[in-house]
């Protein structure tokens, strides 16, 4: 029916100067090599798909086609696929898959349609007037960061007043968790009472990593023990998993990462930038050899951020690289461009997604959070790591199954049933514009709660990347 597969460009049919439209194509059912063929292809090209980061499962490639109707198909493993899930229609080459392009304006710029679609031309002028950012601008804007988070110390930020919830590590998994989610907090320094120490963290990628076992039918734990299985005896065995797939040989002492009051702020961004977590305890004791510690604060980039802010708030002009749109500088991680081969796609869901996709993405690609969008990629919601915590709810995660509960089902977990927002409100997203100043964004990443922006399409609300604060900090700091 179709020709032998062959790497091919993807592009469409037509005359030349035709304004083309990018068209994303997904096969979300898995597969070794997935390519992709159409009538835009003459049904005799086929394009390679790439697996979507954290979702080997899901392939997807970005083509541009002329406005129209086009028919195309999936070669997955040798073997010619259609998506049931997609508008289809039967023909001479079988069952296969239909898009209807509707044609843009004629009276778009040229530029937009050759080169970036879905910017306006201000935009473009404003990237292409700040894409020759002057280095010193650079340079200096680091040299003064650099100087005050090395002269200021974590204690100053310390607030007036607050409470922090350290947990006991004898304390049974599933109790911890209830905590955790009645306190509203995604992770709680851990205490051992018979060592009188601090000896480390229990966080959402924890809860996570436990649901994920609990759903392995090879897994020695289950929900029985799961009420009783201590925080303790859940650590030691990750380490224990953890010394098994080492394939060295090598040991992974339990390691606590902390800070002490006296330390600098750039030492403490950087033990959370080292350590890829989202916040370290603050402790102070007064004997030399650490008894008594004293749990005085949880220091996150967001409280850094904000002092840097604040201190520089009526001298921006030292700051000058603030100045530049987000867009022009590389900071965070973005949709990678139409026609680039090279570019890794951004993780992305949609609303009908289960909620074991998400996990996998959490683990696998080390990411802490995952845009929910439409069909058209418009973001609707936001589902991250500390959301997890919402299973802990009426037992939720001893009832459903990580496959069967959609990001949609999951997403409503969490909800205050008295919310006057209502899912996809867009209350829970935090958005910029790629022409927003950096200075903007770190103002807004630097409200408590806010871990980053989900950069998108004036209008449209079309995800184009994810600014979070590790990537504003690796930015800074150099």
């Amino acid at each position: 029916m179709f020709a032998p597969v062959a790497d091919g460009a993807c592009e469409g049919s037509g005359v030349s100067g035709s304004i083309m439209i990018p068209q994303r194509f997904v096969w979300p059912y898995g597969g070794r090599r997935v390519f992709l063929s159409g009538s835009f292809t003459r049904w005799s090209d086929h394009i390679a798909m790439s697996p979507m980061e954290g979702c080997p499962a899901v392939f997807q490639v970005v083509c541009n086609l002329m406005p129209g109707f086009h028919q195309y198909k999936f070669n997955v493993d040798g073997e010619w696929r259609h998506d049931e899930q997609q508008p289809s229609v039967s023909g001479s080459c079988g069952v296969v898959n239909t898009i209807y392009l509707v044609r843009e304006p004629d009276t778009l710029p040229s530029i937009l349609s050759n080169e970036a679609p879905g910017r306006s031309q201000m935009e473009i002028d404003n990237m292409e007037a700040n894409s020759r950012m002057p280095v010193s601008d650079l340079v200096l804007s680091r040299q003064r960061i650099s100087v005050f988070l090395s002269t200021h110390t974590a204690y100053d930020l310390l607030p007036e007043s607050g409470k922090i919830i350290a947990l006991d590590i004898n304390l049974p998994v599933k109790q911890a968790f209830h905590v955790l989610y009645e306190q509203g907090v995604s992770m709680a320094p851990l205490w051992d009472f018979s060592r009188s120490q601090f000896v480390g963290v229990l966080s959402a990628m924890d809860f996570i990593l436990i649901l994920k076992e609990l759903g392995n039918h090879g897994s020695n734990l289950t929900q029985e023990q799961l009420e009783t299985h201590t925080i303790a005896a859940w650590k030691e065995g990750k380490l224990q998993l953890r010394r098994t797939l080492d394939s060295n040989g090598g040991s992974h002492p339990w390691r606590f990462v902390h800070a002490g009051p006296h330390e600098c702020l750039k030492d403490v961004a950087l033990k959370i930038l080292q350590n890829k977590v989202s916040t370290i305890p603050i402790i102070h004791s007064s004997s030399e050899d650490g008894s008594f510690p004293q749990l005085l604060h949880l220091a996150s980039l967001s409280g850094i951020l904000k002092g840097i802010c604040r201190h520089f708030k009526h001298s921006l002009s030292s700051l000058p690289i603030l100045q530049h749109p987000v867009g022009s500088i590389p900071l965070g991680a973005w949709m990678p461009k139409v026609g680039e081969s090279n570019g890794r796609p951004l993780a992305m869901l949609r609303p009908s997604a289960s909620l074991g996709a998400a996990l996998s993405m959490f683990v696998q690609a080390e990411v802490s959070s995952i845009p929910v969008v439409d069909d058209n990629d418009s973001l609707l919601d936001i589902y991250s790591r500390s959301d997890i915590t919402a299973l802990a709810k009426d037992k939720a995660y001893a009832r459903t199954s990580l496959e069967e509960i959609s990001i949609h089902q999951a997403l409503l977990l969490g909800q205050d049933a008295n919310s006057p927002y209502g899912l996809y409100n867009g209350h829970r997203c935090h958005m910029c514009l790629r022409s927003d100043s950096l200075h903007k964004v770190m103002e807004r990443l630097s409200i408590p709660g806010v871990r980053r922006l989900v950069v998108v399409e004036a209008g449209s609300k079309r995800v184009e990347g994810i600014i979070s604060l590790s990537d504003v900090f690796r930015f800074l700091l150099g």
